[in-house]
C-alpha cells in the first residue's frame, strides 16, 4: 500500500511537471515568438529603408526594377492602412520555415511587385509577429501599399476566397487560372485559417492601381486608416 501511495504521488508530480512545461511551450509560442519577431522585424524595416534612401529626392530610386532576389534576403516593406497607421512589414524571398519567421514571405517563382503576372506572399496569422493576423478583415478597395528600393506600389483588394493548402493555383500568373497568359499585376496574399489550424488557405487577391517612383513621394491620401479601423 506504501509504495501504491508512493508511485501515485510520483505519478501526479511527473504529470504536474509536464503542464507546467506544456504551459511553457505555448506562452513561447503564442507570446514570446511575437514579441522576438516583432523585435527583429523592425530592425529588418529599419535596414531596409536605410538602404532604400529618402523619398522625394529627384533622381533617386531610378534603379531597375527588381528580377532576382537571394533566397531569404529582404527586399520590400508592405504597408496595410486597414491594419493600422504603423504597420509595415518586411518581404523576404522564400517560403520556408525560417524565412516565415521573419516576416512576410514572397513564393518564389511568382512576379516581384508591379510586375505583370502574380505577386504571391505568405504570412503567419498566429505566432512569429503574426503579419497577417487580420487579413481576413480586408475589404474591397482596401490599400495595400509595398514600397522597394525603387518605387511604391499600390494594389487594392479585389476578393478573397478560402481554399484548401493543395489549390497551388491561387498563386498562378493570374490567379486561380494556372495556363492562363497574365496581362495585369497582381498581389496575393495566403494565411493558414481558421487561426491556430493549417487546414485551410485564407487568400486574398489585389489589383496594382499605381506605381509611384520614390522620387516623387507617397501621397498621404494611400496610407489613410480606413474608418473603422482598431489599432
Amino acid at each position: 500500500m506504501k509504495g501504491l501511495r508512493w508511485g501515485a504521488r510520483t505519478l501526479g508530480e511527473i504529470l504536474v511537471t509536464l503542464g507546467l512545461l506544456l504551459l511553457l511551450f505555448v506562452v513561447w509560442q503564442l507570446w514570446w515568438t511575437d514579441v522576438t519577431a516583432n523585435s527583429e522585424q523592425a530592425v529588418t524595416i529599419h535596414a531596409l529603408e536605410q538602404g532604400f534612401g529618402p523619398a522625394g529626392v529627384p533622381g533617386h530610386g531610378a534603379a531597375a526594377t527588381l528580377t532576382k532576389v537571394p533566397f531569404g534576403e529582404a527586399f520590400a516593406i508592405m504597408r496595410i492602412p486597414r491594419f493600422g497607421a504603423d504597420y509595415a512589414r518586411p518581404v523576404l524571398q522564400g517560403t520556408d520555415h525560417d524565412t516565415l519567421t521573419k516576416g512576410i514571405a514572397h513564393y518564389p517563382g511568382t512576379a516581384y511587385p508591379g510586375q505583370v503576372g502574380n505577386f504571391a506572399v505568405a504570412g503567419h496569422r498566429t505566432t512569429y509577429g503574426k503579419p497577417f493576423s487580420d487579413i481576413d478583415l480586408l475589404q474591397r478597395g482596401d490599400v495595400i501599399v509595398v514600397e522597394t528600393r525603387t518605387s511604391y506600389i499600390v494594389y487594392e483588394v479585389d476578393r478573397h476566397v478560402i481554399v484548401t493548402p493543395d489549390q497551388v493555383q491561387v498563386t498562378a500568373p493570374v490567379p486561380q487560372h494556372p495556363g492562363a497568359k497574365p496581362t495585369q499585376a497582381w498581389l496575393t496574399m495566403t494565411a493558414c485559417h481558421p487561426r491556430f489550424s493549417a487546414s485551410q488557405r485564407y487568400v486574398v487577391f489585389a489589383q496594382l492601381v499605381k506605381t509611384i517612383p520614390r522620387a516623387s513621394t507617397l501621397p498621404a491620401s494611400f496610407m489613410a486608416v480606413p474608418a473603422g479601423t482598431v489599432g
